[in-house]
């Protein structure tokens, strides 16, 4: 079965700043935490899947580079000198090295798997112990950009209904795109790193289905075309991730907390965009999904 969408890293320079952002978008965050290798985070909870917004916290706890390993913290800093924005996307796993060996199998640049913990804020003001297993892949036409798998060790203290109640209404991601001028380049790696044979061409790129939302890797044509002037192409000089798209069940509740945010939303189609100027480097696009 094909992997599907656990969460977006959405690397930014100033995480209390974007956590004020993501609070007048209408979502609900988690308490900041801290990684053990330099970085800090605050999550949106979604249905099953979650959005990750990263920052720098301590490059002093930065580990040694070694030889053939991937840097989490690393890679997102480089990031950060260039951008702010969606640096990775993250699929989910009940078995990270069992991903890894199918990786390989498939041809795939791998690293070494990796796993961490960190504590977590619970909603009722206690901490618990968290923690993850990751197999990283990359692909060498989008050096930009960056993919693992994650296999919760506790989910029990991860995921908290309290945390997944937003004011504007928001339910999973469904979909996210990628900005490609030779989007069939990148066919090969989403095969092996989906695990599915079932990728469609489209007019302006490809589209490839996961068991949680879409991903789709789009000529800049394209998504002038679906995402209006919500996205600065001129910024998009190599293959990188650009936008998403949240399923939300009242889409007049989410009009609401944008117009009460003082956001410069505009409406395509039958979605509700921010521009990525707006909100930290990517695009956001709201569109309904039922209950």
């Amino acid at each position: 079965m094909a992997r599907g969408i656990d969460h977006l890293v959405l690397a930014v320079r100033d995480l209390e700043k974007a956590r004020g952002v993501y609070d007048r978008l209408g979502f609900t965050m988690t308490p900041k935490a801290l990684h053990p290798f330099g970085t800090e985070n605050s999550l949106v909870q979604l249905n099953g899947c979650f959005l990750e917004l990263l920052g720098i916290a301590d490059p002093d706890l930065f580990p040694e580079l070694e030889t053939g390993a991937f840097s989490f913290p690393r890679f997102n800093e480089a990031y950060l000198d260039k951008h702010e924005g969606m640096s990775m996307l993250v699929l989910d796993s009940n078995d990270a090295a069992a991903d890894r060996t199918a990786f390989a199998a498939a041809g795939l640049q791998i690293y070494p798997q990796f796993e961490f913990g960190r504590d977590a804020k619970q909603p009722d003001g206690s901490t618990a112990r968290v923690g993850f297993k990751l197999a990283f892949a990359t692909d060498p036409h989008a050096p930009e950009a960056a993919y693992f798998t994650c296999q919760q060790l506790a989910p029990e203290f991860f995921w908290k209904p309290e945390f997944q109640q937003h004011d504007n209404t928001a339910k999973t991601a469904t979909e996210v795109v990628m900005i490609s001028e030779t989007p069939n380049k990148h066919w090969k790696f989403f095969e092996g790193f989906v695990g599915t044979d079932e990728i469609q061409e489209t007019e302006t790129g490809l589209l490839i289905e996961t068991s949680r939302g879409f991903v789709r890797i789009e000529r800049p044509d394209g998504v002038a075309e679906s995402w209006g002037t919500a996205i600065a192409l001129a910024d998009f000089p190599s293959p990188r991730f650009a936008a998403f798209v949240i399923g939300v069940s009242e889409l007049e509740e989410t009009r609401r907390c944008l117009e009460a945010g003082g956001f410069g939303f505009f409406e395509l189609g039958d979605r509700l965009i921010v521009p990525a100027s707006e909100a930290n480097g990517t695009a956001i696009a709201f569109e309904a999904v039922g209950t």
